[in-house]
């Protein structure tokens, strides 16, 4: 199954340096469902679910392009692309945790956890674009969103497949 689309992405630029939208993509980049954890939780999910290994590698390849991607964004909007969130009642960075993960090896219940996670994501990435008023971020931001929305068919497929 083809879980990786065959468009390519817009361009990485921004209009100009915004310190504030780089620490909203922060939390696409390295929050609890952004794209290091999606990175984290499908690898580790193509370790221990033997049958369904490449299925689960390829989606994590895809999320490390949006990671890269996210990355960029940040850089030039002027803030460094670390492994962290910055909690906005504090201004304090919060940095990634593998406690995001799910560790389950149970493929029913890692099939119905991804596609929650990748519908929460989508909603995310919803709420980034009216939040960022760059059009070249927003025209990326949606074009992740198709991949994610891929990403649901696939997973959706995987479990009728399997009768799950």
């Amino acid at each position: 199954m083809n879980c990786k689309l065959d468009k390519p992405y817009p361009p990485v630029e921004v209009e100009r340096e915004n310190v504030e939208y780089a620490k909203i993509l922060l939390e696409d980049y390295a929050g609890e469902l952004g794209e290091d954890t999606a990175i984290h939780e499908y690898l580790f999910q193509s370790l221990v679910v033997e049958k369904e290994k490449n299925f689960f590698k390829e989606i994590a390849v895809v999320e490390m392009h949006h990671l890269f991607i996210l990355g960029e964004l940040i850089w030039k909007l002027g803030y460094c692309p670390a492994f962290y969130t910055i909690d906005s009642s504090i201004n304090c960075p919060i940095p990634w945790t593998s406690k995001y993960l799910n560790y389950s090896l149970n493929l029913r219940d890692i099939l119905l956890e991804d596609i929650e996670r990748e519908q929460k994501t989508i909603k995310r990435y919803q709420k980034h674009i009216e939040e960022i008023a760059d059009p070249y971020i927003q025209k990326i931001l949606a074009r992740i969103i198709e991949d994610e929305e891929l990403h649901i068919h696939c997973l959706k497929t995987l479990y009728r497949k399997l009768g799950l």
